[in-house]
């Protein structure tokens, strides 16, 4: 009984803090708060600087900000440019044409940013106008762009992956392996969806592209091979074992600011803007983990985490079913909070249930960021629907249901991954030797 009083005390406070446009990270700080206060006898000042101190300090943590700035100077290149121009004559002639440079541009600029709303911007800066100049439908224009941009945060370095790793004190750089094949397998998922849409539409009728020879193709190319090359060095020092996530982060800084030099994109005002940005950002995460590290403590003094586990296992739920129940749990969540808030703020209970049945942490990962994915294209707080509407200028209703078949194919890879776990446990599993 004193279990459910604490989970009705802490619900309360929360949803009381954030209904009153608290931010998230002081909200946590203060259910936990609350909660030390009420159900435990230790001193709640010394215990919240310590632990706040504890989680901001963390050397696996600064690869967050440094990701981040890696995609805020290369979101300010030429690069949604270039990479139109170096995507658009290898795609032309698949079934579904150049709505695949939605796809495949999203995935490339996910390897580089780590950012959903990021990816949206610049692919969408650079594939609406000229797929709507080509009379492509306007619906898989924008569900396309909706769903693929989510890939932001599943293919390495994704912001969300960091923020778990941190979370439940797992390797970041083994995280990363494990979204690189659930990431392609996505990615290819929705461009299989593209090309049966393509032959099975009525209102398919774009502008056919004129075609090029293999040696203009190459031509073309060249505008992706720099952005290519960061991708490369900066994932193959990691999957080499050479580098560890937050030294590979550094390298990618001072390979997109190599970039941007070498197109002539950065002044002092876009170097400064850039580093603003990625501040705000870094200091916004990073203040929802401090508030989640308190947050887990307290609910751990009040045994709350321990008792529904225990509760769970008394169920005597099958593996599957308790996913399920997950799935469902963090979809209804993601209605209301952001990705990353979602991770951090259920942790502290969803942890010990999954570690007392057994599933794997890093898989786990893995399937909570394809859920959380869908936080980003389902209403009333999907972020990416708000991006599209400032883009596109269409109703909230309109991008939302030309977003819902990229949602039910996230469902459908949450099915894979479950059916499947090599598709997100090989890679790690053949890599334990890299450092952490």
């Amino acid at each position: 009984m004193e279990e459910f009083y604490a989970i009705v005390l802490f619900l309360f406070v929360l949803f009381l803090l954030l209904g009153s446009g608290v931010w998230v990270g002081l909200a946590l700080m203060g259910v936990a708060w609350v909660g030390m206060e009420l159900f435990t006898t230790r001193p709640v000042g010394d215990t919240m600087i310590t632990t706040i101190w504890t989680s901001s300090s963390s050397w696996t943590l600064t690869a967050l900000p440094l990701f981040i700035w890696m995609g805020e100077i290369l979101f300010r290149t030429r690069l949604s440019e270039d990479m139109f121009r170096g995507l658009s004559p290898w795609l032309a002639r698949l079934p579904g044409g150049l709505i695949h440079t939605n796809i495949v541009g999203c995935t490339v600029f996910a390897a580089v940013s780590g950012s959903s709303a990021a990816t949206l911007t610049t692919v969408g800066k650079m594939s609406i106008p000229e797929l709507r100049a080509r009379d492509y439908p306007e619906s898989i224009l924008i569900g396309t762009l909706a769903g693929a941009a989510t890939l932001g945060l599943m293919i390495p370095p994704s912001l969300a992956l960091i923020v778990y790793g941190v979370t439940v004190n797992e390797s970041i750089t083994q995280l990363f392996f494990a979204g690189v094949f659930p990431g392609l397998c996505l990615a290819l998922m929705f461009m299989s969806y593209v090309a049966i849409y393509s032959q099975l539409s009525r209102s398919w009728n774009p502008r056919l592209e004129i075609g090029m020879s293999f040696v203009e193709k190459l031509k073309n190319s060249r505008f992706l091979i720099p952005v290519l090359c960061l991708i490369f060095v900066v994932i193959g020092l990691m999957y080499a074992g050479l580098a560890t996530a937050t030294e590979a982060a550094a390298v990618g800084v001072i390979g997109a600011l190599v970039l941007a030099v070498s197109q002539g994109a950065p002044t002092w005002s876009t170097f400064v803007t850039s580093l603003k940005g990625a501040t705000r950002t870094s200091a916004m995460i990073a203040l929802i983990l401090a508030g989640a590290a308190f947050l887990k403590l307290a609910m751990g003094f009040t045994g709350l985490p321990r008792a529904l586990a225990d509760g769970i296992a008394t169920m005597e739920l099958s593996r599957f079913e308790l996913l399920m129940i997950l799935m469902v749990f963090y979809i209804v969540l993601g209605m209301f909070l952001d990705g990353i808030s979602s991770v951090v703020l259920t942790m502290a209970v969803v942890e010990p249930m999954v570690r007392e049945a057994g599933i794997d942490l890093i898989w786990f990962g893995i399937f909570v960021v394809v859920v959380v994915e869908m936080a980003q294209i389902t209403p009333p707080i999907g972020f990416n629907l708000f991006v599209l509407q400032g883009m596109t200028e269409h109703e909230m209703g309109y991008i939302t249901r030309a977003a819902f078949p990229m949602f039910l194919i996230m469902v459908l890879m949450c099915f894979v991954l479950i059916w499947i776990p090599d598709i997100a446990l090989w890679l790690p599993e053949n890599m334990r030797q890299v450092p952490q």
